[in-house]
């Protein structure tokens, strides 16, 4: 019988889950599941990713020794059951919450998270290299590979697989097939493991194969059965891609099958060649709105349990208004074609889809192809609008160098996330695509500081010719309604919001409200001070600004990205090169990488806030400005 008192209080540590019964084992699960979605229906998370490897960390845990093996889990995303079995299920509560657990694994964190991650396909190389170091230091720990079948969209990934078996004897590489990344999995390689996966006659020879060992148990039973499968594996599925690459091959199995999961992984850890196991799993499993709803619950924040129901803000996010602009302009104009990289939801390219689904192209989890895709648009005389995350978008940086600015194509980058992305931390804050566009040449780079502005700018891009980027943030904008028709914009003409005479605070973005903020709190001081909405990052305007810096005592610029190489970086550079003395105030993000927590902590922690900006222009106001004001 099961054990009627509560299990997850009793797991410590990973020996207390290799104590338990292997009856107590669905109970075990089925109280993990209840945590996470009581847990992260207070502080919102990746749901449905964990729902879906509950059993499977569980079998990990029970069969392999961390922190000695090591687990590596791609993107890491789906790490939230590891962090309860080792140690830090008393902490749960505060995961992606300010100085509590991040959402990702961290090997600051603990012992047992051995690998951080945060970007997908970066699982495969990263054990491969853990593998070989082993073997080259003599160890004979266990080095287990978790990735998704989206992972496999990757190129990397596959870089990885073409070096595995000329590499290393021993590593296992768990395949977890539930069709979704972010959004449901697309492409050939989805195919291919479909078509796996539906193959009747394969899965009736696997059944078999796993009722024999069963049946006989032994180490020479299972090493028969697998012979058996092997031998007639390439009659059924005469391209099995894996074994091709020198991996053995075993599955597909049940990934909610703990028991199964157990037993297989013993065997696994018995072999002297490199494995794959392919397991299927339910994205959400266990809870029936993540498993209506997928893509929605792979990330979300605060929801009902009961319901599975969020709070919707009637404030459109930049995402969403970025996709219904693009399909009205679609509606007028044949050429524009949108791209994103497995993320139609999160970019907002949803409805541009329903309205122009021969024109939305959602590419995978690769970054790298789907700028050198709309390479290839361009070419051909479209106008593509690549829609990928600020952070992600890291990925295609020498494609957008070598492929897209060196020869002047007509592509629209389009960076979701830019600025700080809260919750999720540093592997998902956009604060660095300043600085790595900032030294391409030829390429225009801008940020609005409302809704209207960026219709406007989206329009602009529509319209010009060469490469063009635009940042804008996560979530919803200030409520500013889009005009009925938008407007081209003066690429390189910066607006003036707010006249001064003292300070000249450049607000960038989204920043563009806390100057205006700093302004009024100067104002009370005495000091008189204009708000100068730059829009432009490259080009500069730079007749203004070197109208406000030699009139006024005092420059400040204001930036949702990293100072080192930023937007007061190029104001600097420039008034340098212009020999204007006039001293510049810097607010923006420090040279680090900065923590996960909400944005208004983590503003006030790092300031960047209204009243943080006042007091450094004030501290370094020079006397006789203070002297005047104060008379």
């Amino acid at each position: 019988m099961n054990n009627p008192m509560p299990l997850l209080p009793r797991i410590h540590s990973p020996a207390d889950v290799k104590a338990l019964p292997e009856a107590d084992l669905p109970k075990l699960a089925a109280e993990v599941r209840t945590e996470l979605i009581d847990v992260l229906s207070r502080t919102g998370g990746h749901l449905g990713p964990n729902l879906g490897v509950v059993e499977l960390t569980i079998a990990l845990h029970r069969v392999f020794d961390t922190p000695k093996d090591k687990f590596v889990f791609d993107v890491s995303h789906q790490g939230y059951v590891h962090k309860l079995l080792t140690g830090r299920a008393d902490r749960f509560s505060t995961i992606r919450q300010y100085e509590g657990l991040n959402g990702f694994l961290l090997r600051t964190e603990s012992e047992h998270d051995c690998y951080g991650a945060g970007h997908a396909g970066t699982a495969l190389s990263a054990a491969l290299g853990m593998a070989v170091g082993r073997d080259l230091r003599g160890g004979d720990e266990h080095v287990v590979c978790v990735a998704g079948d989206a992972a496999f969209t990757c190129g990397v990934s596959f870089e990885a697989l073409n070096n595995v078996a000329n590499s290393t004897d021993r590593l296992i590489v768990v395949l977890n097939d539930n069709e979704w990344s972010i959004a449901k999995n697309v492409g050939a390689i989805a195919e291919y493991l479909n078509r796996i996966v539906a193959n009747p006659a394969y899965a009736h020879l696997h059944e078999k194969a796993a009722q024999f060992v069963e049946r006989l148990g032994g180490k020479t039973a299972r090493k028969l059965a697998g012979k058996i499968e092997a031998s007639v594996k390439n009659l059924i599925a005469p391209s099995v891609i894996f074994e091709d690459l020198g991996l053995r091959y075993y599955g597909p199995i049940d990934g909610h099958d703990v028991g199964l999961l157990t037993r297989t992984f013993e065997f696994l850890k018995t072999q002297t060649e490199p494995v794959i196991l392919h397991i299927l799993t339910t994205k959400g499993k266990g809870y029936a709105p993540a498993l209506a709803k997928p893509d929605k619950f792979h990330g979300l924040g605060k929801f009902e349990p009961d319901t599975g129901e969020t709070v919707s803000s009637p404030t459109p996010t930049y995402s969403e208004l970025l996709g219904k602009t693009l399909a009205d302009f679609a509606d007028r104009d044949n050429r524009i074609v949108a791209i994103t990289a497995a993320m139609p939801t999160g970019t907002g390219l949803v409805g541009f889809a329903k309205r122009h689904p021969k024109r939305c192209f959602d590419v995978g989890i690769a970054e790298e192809h789907a700028a050198l895709f709309a390479s290839g648009l361009a070419v051909q005389g479209m106008k593509p609008f690549l829609t990928i995350y600020s952070t992600f978008m890291q990925r295609a940086y020498d494609m957008i160098i070598h492929d897209i600015a060196l020869q002047n194509l007509d592509v629209a980058l389009c960076m979701d996330r830019a600025g700080l992305s809260g919750d999720d931390g540093p592997t998902h804050h956009g604060l660095f695509d300043i600085g790595y566009l900032r030294p391409v040449p030829g390429l225009i780079h801008m940020q609005p500081k409302d809704e209207d502005e960026f219709v406007d700018m989206l329009w602009t891009m529509a319209h010009h010719r060469g490469p063009i980027a635009i940042r804008y943030p996560r979530g919803a904008g200030t409520g500013v309604k889009p005009k009925a028709q938008p407007k081209l914009l003066e690429i390189g003409k910066a607006e003036v919001v707010r006249h001064g005479k003292q300070v000249a605070l450049f607000g960038l973005g989204n920043m563009c409200e806390v100057a205006l903020d700093t302004a009024r709190l100067l104002e009370a001081h005495g000091i008189d001070a204009a708000v100068i909405n730059p829009r432009w990052i490259k080009p500069l305007d730079t007749a203004t600004l070197e109208f406000f810096a030699r009139g006024c005592d005092i420059l400040c610029t204001l930036e949702d990205h990293v100072l080192p190489n930023g937007f007061g970086a190029a104001v600097m550079e420039h008034l340098a090169e212009a020999r204007i003395p006039t001293p510049v105030v810097r607010i923006g993000w420090p040279d680090e990488f900065v923590e996960h927590g909400s944005v208004p902590v983590l503003r006030e922690k790092h300031g960047l806030t209204a009243h943080a900006a006042a007091a450094k222009i004030l501290a370094a106001l020079p006397a006789r400005t203070k002297a005047v004001s104060a008379a």
